[in-house]
């Protein structure tokens, strides 16, 4: 991978939005010696970040009310959630939010932006990339898609979009509560999802942030898009859970599932991602029990949920240390999550 040269004096690394993502990312990067600031609305996550070495500061980007002054970094990453209990509108929060950050910021750091596979819409089976002209059909998507243009044509540089599949991890796995329930899971059971581990997500913000040449975009999953009937099948049988069943989802394009296909990644995006290292399960996944597995001849292992998941999920494609294949990134993409 073509980093930048190791600095003299430790990364410094801003995070704005310190949650299930921003969170597992400082941590991360503080085990690898960065200092790292965070960007959170409430008190009451400023202990939970500093106990953990963090520096918080409490700011809301979305509010009208001056930013607080800001530290000079190397590197920014946008990972804000949406409140949907905030009197702020999705777009008041990612453009509106982002553009204040930008212009508050001082120097010329690095900028990240998490942004979502859903800024393609309903694609009805076509192969896409990062080439692919996008078509939103839900706000969500056009707000994000209009966050990147912010960010590709503000002053401190074209900086970095991340278009990342459904990210799931220890504690977050869709739908699990309504499974559990019994409850019915709208939607087409023929449907895909597309997945991205959170350990390989922040992973995926780390390369592009050391690469000393990052492209403006790229789409982030594990490469291998599942049928949400083996998915949730899978689910319910690793948590005790009954068989899941399915309603259809109402005749609105907020509940179309786009049927789309991400392609393999070029070369040029390809330069950019890490080899996954062998890891332990963790402990804290909800459904993890098996330890890790190698399948044979591939260098790649399984995260920690995607252990018992294996049977849908097959392992990542990579290769050995240096090999020009990404593990993960830019995969095939067949449905929103």
């Amino acid at each position: 991978m073509n980093s930048l040269p190791a600095p003299s004096s430790p990364p410094r690394r801003l995070i704005v939005g310190c949650g299930y993502l921003g969170e597992r990312l400082a941590g991360r990067w503080l085990a690898g010696g960065s200092q790292v600031w965070g960007v959170v609305r409430t008190p009451t996550r400023v202990t939970r970040l500093a106990s953990a070495g963090v520096e918080a500061i409490i700011a809301d980007v979305a509010s009208a009310v001056p930013l607080p002054p800001l530290p000079e970094v190397d590197t920014v990453v946008w990972s804000v959630g949406f409140d949907r209990t905030a009197a702020q509108g999705y777009s008041d929060v990612h453009v509106g939010g982002l553009g204040r950050l930008l212009a508050a910021l001082p120097g010329r750091p690095r900028v990240i932006l998490i942004s979502s596979t859903g800024v393609w819409g309903r694609v009805d089976g076509q192969v896409v990339d990062e080439a692919t002209p996008p078509h939103p059909d839900r706000e969500a998507g056009r707000v994000l898609l209009e966050a990147e243009a912010l960010l590709f044509g503000h002053r401190l540089g074209p900086g970095t979009a991340l278009r990342l599949a459904g990210i799931y991890g220890p504690g977050r796995l869709p739908r699990v509560d309504d499974l559990r329930a019994g409850a019915a899971l709208t939607a087409d059971p023929d449907s895909w999802l597309n997945l991205i581990h959170v350990d390989d997500a922040a992973a995926v913000v780390m390369a592009v942030a050391d690469h000393a040449s990052p492209g403006p975009l790229y789409v982030v999953s594990d490469g291998h898009p599942v049928r949400r009937r083996d998915f949730y099948a899978r689910l319910a049988s690793l948590t005790a859970s009954p068989p899941p069943r399915w309603t259809p989802p109402p005749p609105t394009p907020a509940a179309v599932t786009s049927r789309s296909i991400l392609a393999e990644c070029s070369p040029r995006s390809a330069r950019c991602w890490p080899t996954p290292t062998p890891s332990a399960p963790s402990p804290e996944s909800p459904v993890c029990s098996s330890p890790a597995r190698t399948p044979p001849d591939r260098s790649t292992r399984r995260r920690a949920l995607h252990e018992p998941l294996a049977p849908i999920l097959p392992p990542r494609r990579g290769g050995a240390p240096g090999s020009p294949l990404p593990p993960f990134a830019c995969r095939r993409r067949r449905a929103a999550l």
